[in-house]
């Protein structure tokens, strides 16, 4: 879905076929560089070819595929010859595999003859149709030589430490050679690019050549009185370009057409705008009681100048006399501007609640076989990705940080390295992010992976999404740890079902350091603190306790999701009642379910069931005074709601999986204000158990350790209270939302 960004350098009537190592070469130097040779390769060249020529196994390509600043190859000749492939299959291009495989005797055959040679160190890398060893040059003598000639195989011995195994006649020059040819390929519109021994092969078959800067001394040396090679003094994609133009092949070095720059230095990519849009044309800050928006926009309040890059609501996407960029809030935000982009109803509706909820919702929270994958609107995703990351590029100044959020944008970063390798790319993921067995069965992980592999920095709520974002990072390329650090004392560790003991910073993949961190989100305390100042929330607090005198209030606060374990709760509610009769009469079960977004039928028979259950529970228990549970299926307002948090006994958060849940800080929060004494009950599989130390946890899975853990809340002794809630109260006060922002930051330039 990458579309041309560039008119072809090329003269019109040329057409070349580039056949390019790739580590040290085609993935190598600058990023200018590299954007430009993508961007001649991707369709802007006409008749143009690319094959990857690799000592590289398929297995170890595959990364590539989806890096989008490396162009896409029609075919790859991988194993130093010993695989050739179609580009876009990955099927092998017949006869020309088979006869490579009819050649090769067997890896166990081989590794069996070699075995007397102790000092071979077999390569732990993906390997096919031939056998890569560690080895000092010294030590390569004639009964190694003999054993590997008895086998009808020969050795290639590169860089001054490899040693390839291959079938006898088989390298990256013969295959080459041999591709060309089943492809009728014109010889004088072939051009071969490397820059180790390894590539030496290619430049003996007499193609036009460019050995890159910074080669292997040894391979300069070999090719340095050859008419056909030339040798680039820049390196890696830059040598290519200077060696494509050597041969007329380039009109120019420069690309045509480079992105419009903007003025931003700080750059906010969120679905939302940071104020609610009216039909009439006036805005008002959003109704939601979010604290993420206001923490955002707090890195505007100085002279950053800035862009808010957000969906805004259209009868067509291209409006007349639509303004893209209009200002926040002059007085608060002098510098910052939101910048629009015009998306129909539709659009949203199938990117946002549709697709993403039904597709990537699903398997975020380990509910896979609720998923639904649908290539169109996979599609629909990426276009409307594109257009995010088009506008990103827009406001962007040189340099500038861009901090995108969230799983609806997974695909912003490809698309912006792409157009703009300079920025400083910085992503949070507000969700969990879950083990890689899960999440690998999205479709288009590899996708996905490749995109936010193009971040500098990615930040998620705790230690454990890090790391299974680290798994899936392994399973998808080659990567290295480059730094991790212990979780204690600020994270739970062995004592919760999402506790790891160390956290990985930083891992090397692709040519490319990416930095990581666990960041949980915090609430607006004094947002909390403010309201409970009020005399109309005041009232509302004794208002609730007098209707509740003498009774034990339960607090259950949650939207509408099958994730959030509400018929489970339920269940340990009535059992809890069943095996302590003495609750009866005098324990209230306040429920409020909020309804999920409109349009969002996935979530409609989970509220039938809720109902069924309410009113079945409802029905066994109730006496002409009492009602086991008080059942509120609609929004209430936040003040409300911290007027509920306050009289609280007990608040009963026990989600099947979330990310973080703000509701469990917000009701910590508020007890603390007031002094009280409330538990909370968190299930184990809330982001916020790693970090709330103090809370009762539970694992909503295990109907027994449900009943338990609410009886054991409301039979907690006082000073047992008092101490989980004071402690829970600090961490909350002292990670608020607004140290969250300042830490990410902080860490995003570190």
């Amino acid at each position: 879905m990458l579309k041309k960004l560039l008119s072809s350098s090329l003269d019109s009537n040329s057409s070349v076929v580039l056949a390019t190592d790739l580590d040290g070469t085609l993935l190598a130097g600058s990023l200018p560089a590299r954007r430009h040779l993508r961007e001649l390769f991707s369709g802007n060249i006409p008749h143009a070819k690319l094959i990857f020529v690799t000592g590289r196994g398929i297995e170890s390509i595959l990364p590539l595929l989806n890096d989008p600043m490396i162009p896409r190859p029609d075919y790859i000749i991988a194993d130093v010859g010993a695989t050739v492939v179609f580009g876009d299959t990955l099927l092998p291009i017949f006869p020309l595999q088979q006869k490579i495989s009819d050649a090769w005797p067997g890896t166990q055959q081989v590794l069996s003859a070699l075995e007397p040679f102790s000092y071979l160190t077999r390569q732990s890398v993906p390997q096919e149709r031939r056998c890569s060893f560690f080895v000092n040059e010294g030590e390569i003598d004639d009964a190694l030589k003999d054993t590997v000639e008895s086998l009808g195989c020969e050795l290639l011995f590169s860089a001054q430490k490899y040693l390839d195994i291959l079938p006898k006649g088989i390298g990256k020059g013969s295959t080459l050679r041999k591709l060309c040819e089943h492809l009728n390929l014109h010889h004088d519109c072939i051009v071969t690019a490397g820059d180790t021994l390894n590539d030496l092969s290619m430049f003996k078959e007499g193609f036009a050549s460019i050995v890159v800067g910074g080669a292997e001394p040894a391979l300069i040396h070999e090719v340095h009185d050859c008419k056909e090679v030339y040798l680039a003094s820049k390196e890696g994609c830059a040598g290519i370009i200077e060696g494509l133009k050597h041969y007329k092949f380039l009109t120019t070095e420069k690309p045509s057409i480079l992105h419009k720059t903007g003025s931003s230095d700080l750059v906010m990519v969120y679905h939302r705008l940071p104020f609610d849009e009216m039909a009439n044309g006036k805005r008002h800050k959003p109704k939601s009681p979010n604290g993420i928006i206001p923490t955002l926009l707090n890195f505007f309040t100085t002279g950053t100048k800035g862009s808010w890059v957000a969906w805004s609501l259209q009868a067509t996407r291209t409006p007349e006399n639509f303004e893209v960029n209009v200002e926040v809030d002059v007085n608060k935000y002098p510098h910052l501007q939101a910048a629009r982009i015009p998306l129909l109803v539709k659009d949203v509706d199938l990117f946002y609640k549709k697709f993403s909820k039904e597709a990537f919702w699903p398997i975020i929270f380990s509910f896979p076989d609720k998923a639904e994958f649908n290539q169109v609107h996979w599609e629909h995703y990426l276009e409307i990705n594109e257009i995010f990351a088009k506008q990103t590029a827009l406001e962007a100044a040189q340099g500038a940080l861009v901090w995108i959020h969230d799983y609806n944008l997974w695909m912003v970063p490809a698309f912006l390295r792409m157009l703009r390798p300079d920025l400083k790319i910085a992503f949070f993921h507000h969700t969990t992010f879950p083990p890689a067995n899960i999440f690998n069965i999205i479709p288009w992980r590899r996708e996905i992976i490749g995109s936010l592999l193009q971040c500098d920095y990615i930040g998620f709520h705790i230690p454990r999404y890090v790391e299974n974002f680290v798994d899936v990072v392994r399973s998808f390329a080659p990567t290295k740890i480059l730094s991790q650090s212990p979780c204690a004392p600020r994270f739970m560790t062995y004592g919760c079902a999402l506790g790891v003991d160390r956290v990985t910073n930083s891992i090397h993949v692709g040519g490319r350091d990416v930095h990581l961190g666990a960041h949980p989100v915090g609430i607006d305390c004094e947002q909390i603190d403010l309201l409970l100042k009020k005399l109309s929330v005041r009232r509302k607090i004794e208002s609730i306790r007098n209707e509740f005198a003498g009774k034990r209030a339960i607090l259950s606060l949650e939207r509408l999701d099958y994730v959030k374990g509400s018929l489970e709760k339920l269940l340990a509610f009535e059992t809890l009642l069943e095996k302590h009769p003495e609750f009866i009469g005098n324990l209230v079960l306040l429920n409020f379910i909020t309804p999920s977004a409109p349009g969002m039928e996935v979530y409609e028979s989970l509220r039938v069931e809720i109902d069924k259950m309410v009113g079945r529970i409802n029905g066994r228990f109730s006496t002409l005074n009492w009602t086991p549970i008080r059942y509120f299926y609609r929004s209430i307002a936040y003040q409300d709601v911290v007027a509920y948090y306050g009289v609280a006994d007990v608040a009963w958060i026990t989600p099947l999986r979330d990310g973080l849940n703000l509701v469990a800080k917000e009701y910590v929060a508020t007890q603390g204000n007031l002094g009280s004494a409330g538990v909370l009950i968190l299930s184990e599989f809330a982001g916020a158990a790693v970090e709330l130390h103090g809370a009762l946890l539970s694992n909503p899975y295990d109907a027994k350790s449900m009943e338990e853990t609410l009886y054991l809340a409301l039979t907690l002794e006082k000073d047992d209270r008092t101490y989980r809630m004071s402690r829970m109260n600090a961490i909350v006060r002292n990670n608020d939302v607004h140290s969250w922002g300042k830490n990410f930051t902080r860490a995003v330039y570190s």
